[in-house]
């Protein structure tokens, strides 16, 4: 089995793996200034998205213009999760270097799509394929590609414990190599209980001294996990943003959630936000809760809230995942201070960090890697890919990490 790393080795981003010259593994973007596409030029036969993504799922609209229809395999969240996506980025970059497909590109994908559950193998470009629950989010997938030779199990994104939203991912088929993510190498995450039931405190002690806590989360999974985490402690709250489209789209999959009913319960005791007549200023004078985009401040309704609620040492911004170095939610949390309204400027309202990653940690790689000691092992997907083969080396696998344009042959 050939396979050529075009993207998503040795960095975060853009992740694109072409095998066999003819199937391809995810084409996502890079967010930068411009943005980063994959590299070189591909034409596949065929294109598998693990999950819906920008940075797996963004740059797939490309792969669709002139005469080319490669056919795309998914599952039915990634479908809807992709387009809503596409729109975004036509609707923030449209016409500009930052989104280089159209409305026209976005409306092909219903010409060329296939549809598949976890567990039901099909054929694309040669190869049998297989989709597995990945835990990441809603329809995310472990690919397992079968050339008739040789078994590739390409791990994507993945979590391996249980969220309110997802299950944990559990499904270890045989593969003779393993093309494994390495986001979280080096950290053990918090367990979910204790960052959910810190997170409930801290909130509910904001509440009670009357002040107002902003939640900025990223639309994608982290916001309507959140919606089920107040729900489940009963904490009053508000949800703005594109959380709420997906939150709706998700709901219409429940097959695809760990509990579809506890979902819908979250949803109707949020109060949804218009945006209209200046109801969000409105809003951040109470004393409440906002779930809201984005989740690194770097746009989105977040935007009105902080500001609202930035000169009060009683209020909160609770973070809730990763935050990038050089993004205004990285800079908070370092500084007290972060770029808003076009300036950077104190914040004194109080600013937490809530781990509620959704990627495995290193616990949970080496749990997934210790059904594969026989495998080999390609590290991709991280800041650290060879620090990371390296521990894996020292504990007898053969691991490596690929370059960006890279080519490797295995079997």
């Amino acid at each position: 089995m050939e396979l050529q790393f075009l993207g998503g080795a040795g960095e975060v981003g853009r992740s694109a793996i072409l095998v066999n010259d003819r199937l391809l593994l995810d084409y996502g973007v890079k967010t930068a200034t411009p943005q980063q596409y994959p590299v070189g030029s591909v034409e596949p036969d065929a294109i598998v998205v693990s999950h819906g993504h920008l940075d797996h799922a963004g740059a797939v609209p490309t792969l669709l213009s002139g005469d080319r229809r490669p056919e795309i395999h998914w599952t039915p969240p990634t479908a809807a999760l992709t387009r809503v996506l596409a729109r975004d980025t036509l609707k923030l970059h449209g016409g500009t270097i930052q989104c280089p497909f159209t409305e026209t590109h976005v409306a092909r994908l219903g010409e060329v799509e296939h549809r598949h559950g976890y567990r039901e193998s099909f054929e694309a470009a040669g190869h049998e394929i297989t989709f597995y629950n990945a835990g990441h989010i809603p329809g995310s997938a472990h690919v397992l590609v079968d050339d008739g030779e040789t078994r590739l199990l390409y791990t994507a994104d993945f979590h391996t414990d249980d969220t309110r939203l997802l299950s944990g991912s559990t499904a270890r088929p045989d593969a003779d190599i393993v093309l494994c993510e390495s986001t979280y190498a080096n950290v053990d995450h918090e367990a979910r209980e204790t960052v959910e039931q810190r997170f409930a405190e801290t909130t509910r002690t904001t509440l009670w001294e009357g002040g107002t806590v902003v939640v900025p989360a990223f639309a994608i999974g982290r916001t309507q996990e959140l919606l089920m985490v107040c729900a489940a402690h009963d904490i009053d709250c508000y949800v703005d943003g594109m959380g709420v489209e997906v939150l709706s789209m998700l709901r219409q999959y429940p097959e695809f959630l760990r509990d579809g009913d506890a979902l819908d319960r979250a949803a109707r005791h949020a109060r949804e936000v218009t945006g209209r007549d200046g109801q969000r200023r409105r809003i951040a004078d109470q004393s409440t809760v906002i779930v809201t985009t984005s989740g690194m401040l770097t746009g989105g309704p977040a935007m009105t809230y902080v500001p609202e609620i930035r000169t009060n040492p009683v209020n909160r911004v609770s973070l809730t995942g990763y935050q990038v170095e050089g993004t205004p939610g990285r800079e908070l949390l370092d500084s007290g201070r972060c770029e808003l309204d076009g300036g950077v400027v104190p914040v004194a309202a109080q600013a937490s960090l809530f781990d509620f990653s959704a990627h495995a940690d290193e616990a949970g790689l080496r749990s997934l890697l210790n059904a594969y000691e026989d495998a080999t092992v390609l590290v991709n997907h991280g800041d650290e890919c060879e620090s990371f083969a390296e521990t894996l080396r020292a504990d007898d696998f053969d691991a490596s990490a690929p370059g960006l344009g890279d080519t490797v042959h295995v079997g």
